[in-house]
């Protein structure tokens, strides 16, 4: 009988139990996903030394507590040590595990709408718009992927040039300001909004105006709230290809649930179904 958890606050509303008891059905395992709101000024390593004694097998962790928890973990994995922080949490010969899996969810989400760039990872041209913890993530994951041509355009350059501090041998990492991508956006195949712009309740702002958009394009924004942002609405109206933000949230969930069950589970319709409940067409059973 699986026990898994989510720490963060506020989390009420959270749908992290829904997708993850639809991956204990679907994975055919027995097993509870409960919420578990934790305010500031409560202690995380007490809280912890209780999940210990409830013999849980592995959490997620969100807001205000993914770098929080960091000193309170056994071992971090690789992208969890590179990005910063913790999103989910492994419990393995009673100790704890770290691990990120937004940017690997995020490479699984795009290549899973959109097979073709598996095989053309090395010539792909691909920008990243936004240089926050997101951008980070994404940037390290597809890097490991194997794309090799990632430029990143951000308002506050510093920040920028440090995620492109990560790059590997073979990585070609150009840093560029918004306004000079405006102009080039044609160079690039695939356009990965990152940052908060457009997201409710502020939904009539985007980041970089699309007037040179080409068809050939994917535009993807990491926003699911609202679900067609403006941003990808108006990729959408030049041709492109858009990809919805909800997806890369069900694909870093099925990683998470695949480093607690070693079983990675199908996600047949569930974009379709949290789609229609994240724009309240349908009510979560819980």
């Amino acid at each position: 009988m699986y026990q898994f958890a989510l720490i963060g606050y506020p989390i009420k509303h959270s749908l992290s139990p829904w997708i993850h008891r639809q991956f204990l059905h679907k994975g055919h395992l027995k097993g509870e996903y409960h919420l578990m709101e934790l305010a500031e000024d409560q202690s995380l390593h007490k809280h912890l030394e209780r999940l210990q004694e409830q013999s849980i097998h592995g959490f997620n962790v969100t807001v205000p507590y993914k770098q929080k928890i960091i000193p309170y973990i056994d071992m971090l994995d690789e992208e969890a040590k590179v990005i910063g922080a913790v999103n989910t949490v492994l419990r393995e010969n009673n100790k704890w595990k770290g691990f990120n899996t937004d940017g690997i969810g995020y490479v699984r989400s795009l290549e899973q709408a959109f097979p073709q760039l598996e095989a053309e990872r090395e010539k792909v041209n691909v920008l990243i718009l936004g240089a926050g913890g997101a951008a980070r993530g994404i940037y390290y994951a597809l890097m490991n992927a194997g794309y090799l041509y990632i430029d990143i355009a951000n308002r506050t350059p510093s920040h920028a040039k440090a995620i492109a501090s990560l790059q590997k041998t073979g990585v070609k990492t150009r840093i560029k300001t918004l306004s000079e991508v405006e102009a080039s956006l044609s160079k690039y195949k695939v356009i990965i909004q990152t940052t908060s712009v457009g997201m409710k309740p502020v939904t009539d702002q985007t980041i970089i105006s699309l007037c040179n958009l080409t068809q050939e394009s994917i535009v993807s924004d990491i926003v699911y709230q609202p679900i067609e942002t403006k941003f990808l609405a108006e990729a959408k109206a030049k041709g492109a290809y858009v990809h919805y933000g909800h997806t890369m949230l069900l694909y870093q969930a099925q990683y998470a649930f695949e480093i607690w069950t070693n079983k990675r589970v199908p996600l047949d319709g569930m974009a379709d179904e949290l789609k229609q409940i994240l724009e309240g067409e349908s009510h979560v059973n819980w």
